[in-house]
């Protein structure tokens, strides 16, 4: 784990404070998770700037933790499958051993057990997504669109069930807040299957049900002639159009869950919404030509998404601060 150095990450201090988060040590391990967030997770983590500066830092512990066990098993350079077993067991340990002062051994998963006990985020949840990391160890792919559904539920589903209680959702409206969080994580994880499927492919990995393979006529040999030509044959091409298809729809079923959020966050998830939906446009103006190359929303777009999004984030802070004067 990289230790940052003094007076590197100057610009997440403020929201540091506002978290409450005042001892050294923890600050640097929420910066690091920061790091990770800002180096790995560019569209989300302009998004999470929008949201109030103390709820970042706990965003960045959800993310820096997803994406540290992550790597483990998705590096195209040096995956180490073992180590994320040791991981898990290591952070399993330091989360039990915290309750006898003890401490977790590295930065994100210190980040991470205090992030779980400030919003009381469940076990259950975090150990979803570790088993689908461990399943990336083995599985190389889906038969059913179930199938993927059951990975989905730890690798994404979860992240967003993570992520609520930072979010706050109106009184009443949890459950179904619940549900749609739960959607639109299958939808940005979808949108990463669609973009990322040659890359997958050299992991030995596809993530499209093979259910729809077989529908649209298409193999893995098929999906390798196109990502070493560079071309699109007729069968991916209408694999392609079906997933895309498949994850707008998710997008829809989860949009209603926006307005069910506390006003500060509501503007944050929007811009989400908006730029990893934007991912599939990238594809369809790639003609979707994905299993060659890497395509992404320019960051011009993302730049106009996310400025108008913070001036109303911030005209929601100002209202919300308000309200509740006296």
């Amino acid at each position: 784990m990289r230790t940052p150095a003094p007076g590197r990450y100057r610009l997440g201090e403020r929201s540091l404070d506002a978290a409450g988060i005042v001892d050294a040590g923890l600050r640097a391990d929420f910066q690091e998770c920061r790091r990770l967030h800002a180096e790995h997770g560019r569209t989300y983590y302009l998004a999470t700037a929008l949201l109030p500066p103390a709820k970042r830092p706990w965003v960045w512990a959800l993310y820096g933790f997803a994406r540290y066990a992550d790597e483990f098993v998705d590096s195209l350079t040096s995956p180490d499958p073992a180590a994320l077993v040791r991981f898990e067991e290591e952070f399993w340990r330091g989360l039990d051993g915290a309750r006898a002062g003890g401490t977790a051994p590295d930065a994100v998963s210190r980040a991470m057990a205090l992030t779980m006990e400030r919003w009381a985020i469940p076990r259950e949840h975090v150990r979803a997504f570790l088993e689908s990391m461990r399943m990336d160890i083995t599985e190389t792919g889906y038969a059913t669109w179930a199938d993927l559904v059951h990975y989905m539920h730890g690798s994404a589903a979860v992240i967003g069930l993570q992520m609520l209680p930072v979010l706050e959702p109106l009184p009443g409206l949890e459950e179904p807040a619940a549900r749609c969080a739960r959607t639109l994580g299958e939808a940005f994880q979808m949108s990463n299957f669609i973009r990322d499927v040659g890359e997958d492919l050299e992991r030995g990995r596809v993530y499209l049900p093979q259910e729809d393979l077989d529908a649209c006529g298409v193999d893995r040999d098929e999906l390798w002639h196109c990502r070493r030509s560079a071309s699109l044959t007729p069968g991916v091409r209408t694999l392609l159009e079906l997933e895309v298809a498949r994850t707008r729809e998710l997008y829809a079923r989860a949009r209603p869950g926006i307005g069910m959020l506390h006003p500060t966050s509501r503007d944050a998830i929007a811009c989400a919404d908006e730029l990893y939906g934007g991912i599939l446009g990238a594809v369809e103006d790639a003609d979707l030509r994905v299993l060659h190359q890497r395509v992404s929303v320019p960051a011009p777009r993302r730049l106009r998404v996310a400025l108008p999004a913070l001036a109303r984030a911030r005209r929601s802070r100002r209202d919300e601060r308000a309200w509740r004067r006296p």
